[in-house]
């Protein structure tokens, strides 16, 4: 990966992804998903609420990053508390 400027938070966060994404399907396959009402003010499936956690993720990225100082990784960790909150009660 020299071709690009990847750093290990990067790279992590993207090979998260990938795993999350064969994870889920997987998943999908074994026992397909039936929509249902969290703390999110829609029905959703299981890949509607990881397309909202992982886009809700980037914008906590990139909030932190415009607004702080702080470490890479303070983002990071927040991020997955968000993602696996929305995945498991959105």
């Amino acid at each position: 990966m020299n071709w690009m400027a990847w750093t290990t938070p990067s790279a992590m966060f993207f090979l998260g992804i990938a795993s999350i994404l064969l994870t889920m399907t997987i998943l999908e396959v074994k026992s397909p998903c039936i929509e249902r009402k969290g703390f999110l003010p829609i029905s959703t499936t299981r890949g509607d609420r990881l397309f909202i956690g992982l886009l809700s993720a980037a914008y906590i990225h990139l909030g932190f990053i415009g607004a702080t100082e702080l470490s890479i990784w303070v983002p990071f960790s927040i991020s997955i508390l968000w993602l696996s909150t929305v995945l498991k009660w959105g």
